[in-house]
């Protein structure tokens, strides 16, 4: 073999190993690259998975709660609903139901007594109301402000006719409770609120009056 030859040989030689490490290279970063991302993707995959039978195991366990009877609950029947103008003077305090403002009062909040007709209103819609003694202890108040606050059906103010310490209201339907943080509140709510009870369920609790 000429010595050119020869040159060229151990040349290509070279090149061929540079080429087969290069090779050898990309294949463990492809292999860490796509196998990391691999392992990503089934570690995002797994936390999901887990999230959404967590969220549906604890939408039914809510549900089945909603289904229970809840101990100490009244109901009333034969509720008229008629819109008037004129005072109503209601069996239950505050109402449950019966002849209420042509106007609903917009589900929300409260620090002063709101309007009991306008409110009866809102119960035929599907709201909650839950009420308490103006001179409730500020902790118990910020219990239902927590309860009631961001949710779409929810009523909460003070009432000073009622006896109960706190009560809780949907159309037909009322519960007293001596504390704010009675475990049959929450329950309540995810029974009642939008509930089949009322007469009109997902009707508006917004674009109505305000107290």
């Amino acid at each position: 073999m000429s010595n050119a030859a020869k040159r060229r040989s151990e040349h290509q030689a070279i090149v061929a190993s540079i080429r087969a490490k290069q090779k050898a290279k990309q294949r463990k970063w492809n292999l860490l690259v796509y196998g990391g991302f691999g392992l990503l993707l089934t570690a995002i995959i797994t936390i999901v998975a887990i999230t959404v039978v967590g969220s549906l195991q604890e939408r039914n366990q809510a549900a089945d709660e909603a289904r229970k009877p809840i101990q100490g609950v009244q109901t009333f029947t034969g509720l008229s609903r008629n819109h008037v103008q004129t005072a109503v003077e209601y069996p239950q305090e505050p109402g449950v139901g019966g002849d209420h403002a042509p106007i609903w009062t917009n589900c929300g909040v409260y620090t002063t007594p709101i309007n009991e007709q306008s409110a009866v209103h809102s119960l035929e819609h599907g709201a909650v109301w839950l009420t308490y003694k103006p001179d409730l202890a500020a902790a118990d108040i910020a219990t239902l402000t927590g309860l009631a606050r961001d949710k779409p059906y929810v009523l909460l103010s003070p009432d000073t006719n009622q006896t109960a310490p706190v009560k809780t209201t949907a159309w037909g339907t009322q519960l007293e409770l001596t504390t704010a943080d009675d475990a049959r509140i929450p329950v309540f709510i995810r029974a009642y609120a939008q509930s089949k009870n009322a007469p009109e369920p997902g009707a508006a609790c917004t674009g109505g009056t305000n107290g």
